[in-house]
């Protein structure tokens, strides 16, 4: 059930992956990602609960998830500078999965479809299940996790992280929310 989710290590995506534009270097890169923790603080929801997202389980903000929209909101627009364009064969493989006028329109401007007002904050904990077990499986997950997570959940720190040779990713920094 987590092998898919495990290649990339347990973690919540604010900026999707993204090749670096050119003129642009993993030192500028590294720069720019310390500049913006120390001019952006924390972000809070009340909590994080355990919720199918299709055929997946994930945990999710409860409460008002304003505060951390607004923080991939800015990471997004940051960041989107030292982006490379996506390629044609980028765009049609991401157009596979019928995307909505405004998912297209983000993943033309933004490189990727989720984000904006289609941004949903979640931390995948399983790969695709069968529809019949979805709902016994979330609740042994709540079961199992009762009382791991963290209510309020903040994040307080980003990490800028790479894809390996080998597909799985690989923390290059790490920082805390200082501004």
């Amino acid at each position: 059930m987590t092998e898919a989710p495990r290649k990339y290590g347990f973690h919540g995506t604010l900026k999707a992956p993204f090749a670096l534009a050119d003129g642009h270097s993993k030192t500028s890169l590294l720069t720019a990602f310390e500049g913006f923790c120390a001019t952006h603080r924390p972000a809070s929801v009340d909590g994080l609960e355990i919720a199918a997202l299709g055929r997946f389980l994930a945990l999710v903000p409860s409460g008002d998830p304003a505060a951390l929209n607004q923080l991939a909101e800015q990471i997004v627009r940051r960041f989107d500078a030292v982006r490379a364009p996506l390629t044609y064969a980028d765009l049609a493989r991401r157009r596979v999965s019928r995307l909505t006028p405004q998912q297209d329109a983000n993943l033309v401007a933004w490189g990727y479809p989720y984000v904006m007002r289609e941004f949903r904050f979640h931390m995948t904990l399983t790969g695709r299940l069968p529809k019949a077990d979805l709902e016994g499986v979330r609740q042994a997950a709540v079961q199992y996790l009762d009382g791991a997570i963290p209510a309020p959940f903040t994040i307080d720190a980003l990490s800028l992280v790479r894809e390996r040779e080998d597909g799985k990713f690989e923390t290059l920094l790490r920082r805390p929310l200082t501004g």
